[in-house]
């Protein structure tokens, strides 16, 4: 009897990992669980009070497989446990896509199991470096691995576990310096501000507070013309569809950002001071307009070929500036070096948000920009 109630409370998991996966948390109920699993709506509450907590269980058990993972961990130098973590991360993520798509959503539903799952990375980094782990060694010895990993997992691109053990162990502008004054000294312009809004620029404004406050399924359309003080009829007049008007934002969001950065932009900079100017910038951004994250987060449930397109704009950023800053051995050694390297910064970035805009603590922003130039330049393993 123990061993057929385990197997029925694994079919449960089982599927609900499939369904959540494969479409956003709200939009799978326990009904459907049940019926895709071949079970009474009865049988599940015997294992879970509702669906939260199965999807609870999930996040919990993601965590501990990679944690699992990763203490196995090896090698006789820094450099070499650096290339086992980064192998490892990056063959979790494409052995495990569903487990990773589901936690993707959890890590913004639920924020304190990214920050456990934070601790684990940090814990692991440090027996890693044979030193205590900060935010800006996570952020380079985890964070860009992690997002390329995953992007390469759940989207198709191309990366080279190499070539980020590399940039995490041995920095990525090795000749390059930053200046304080240049990088930091800078006078921000806010995003500006329409004094006098169209229709549609008031369904906009309206419709990425609600998304960002509530999300796309809990939100309909005449809730949006409420929030804009206008009809249903001046909706259509804009939009085919809450789908179609969900994708405007997504690609809003990721214009706004692009222009809030490029705007800011110091001229002169060398290659690590822009690297380092534009993560500082979009930290920034993400303090004043929230919102637009998790517009482009649910996205990838509601529209994927929008969001593929919203990272490819960035991505297209990084690959303007080619090997500029390089090692040109490093890049030489590997042809998916540039395409790593893109990646590894947009997951600094990625990452970098969420611990000083989404966890509320942006006093510290500097220096964790500061921190993650230096391993830029020298690497986790080098010598600063």
């Amino acid at each position: 009897m123990v061993q057929q109630g385990a197997d029925t409370q694994r079919r449960l998991v089982e599927t609900a990992i499939s369904l959540f996966s494969s479409r956003w948390y709200a939009s799978v109920s326990v009904a459907e669980i049940c019926r895709e699993a071949g079970l009474s709506n009865g049988v599940f509450y015997r294992y879970f009070p509702n669906k939260e907590s199965i999807f609870l269980h999930i996040l919990e058990d993601v965590i501990e497989r990679i944690a699992a993972a990763l203490d196995r961990t090896d090698g006789e130098t820094i450099e070499a446990r650096i290339q086992s973590m980064t192998e490892i991360l990056v063959g979790f993520s494409a052995e495990h896509p569903d487990l990773i798509t589901v936690f993707r959503e959890g890590q913004y539903r639920y924020f304190e199991y990214e920050r456990r799952l934070t601790e684990t990375y940090r814990r692991i980094l440090s027996k890693t470096l044979g030193r205590p782990a900060g935010i800006a060694e996570y952020l380079v010895g985890i964070g860009g691995p992690r997002f390329a990993a995953v992007r390469s997992a759940l989207q198709g691109t191309r990366i080279s576990t190499s070539a980020l053990a590399d940039i995490a162990a041995n920095g990525v502008f090795p000749g390059l310096d930053w200046d304080p004054e240049r990088v930091f000294g800078l006078s921000i312009s806010p995003p500006p501000i329409r004094l006098e809004e169209s229709s549609r620029d008031r369904l906009m404004k309206a419709g990425k507070r609600l998304f960002g406050e509530r999300g796309f399924h809990a939100v309909n359309i005449h809730e949006i013309t409420d929030a804009a003080d206008l009809s249903v009829g001046a909706f259509y007049k804009h939009f085919d569809s809450k789908e179609g008007f969900f994708r405007e934002q997504i690609t809003s969001a990721g214009k706004e950002v692009r222009h809030f950065i490029s705007a800011n932009m110091t001229p002169g900079l060398n290659r690590l001071e822009e690297e380092m100017q534009g993560m500082f910038l979009f930290g920034v951004y993400l303090s004043l307009d929230r919102w637009c994250y998790n517009i482009a987060r649910e996205g990838e449930f509601v529209a994927l070929p929008t969001v593929k397109e919203y990272y490819a704009a960035f991505r297209r950023g990084y690959e303007r500036h080619g090997a500029a800053g390089m090692d040109p051995a490093a890049v030489a050694s590997d042809p998916a070096y540039l395409d790593s390297a893109a990646e590894f910064f947009m997951g600094l970035s990625h990452y970098y948000g969420l611990e000083v805009a989404f966890d509320e603590s942006p006093h510290n922003a500097r220096a964790i920009v500061e921190g993650v130039g230096n391993y830029l330049r020298y690497g986790l393993a080098g010598r600063q």
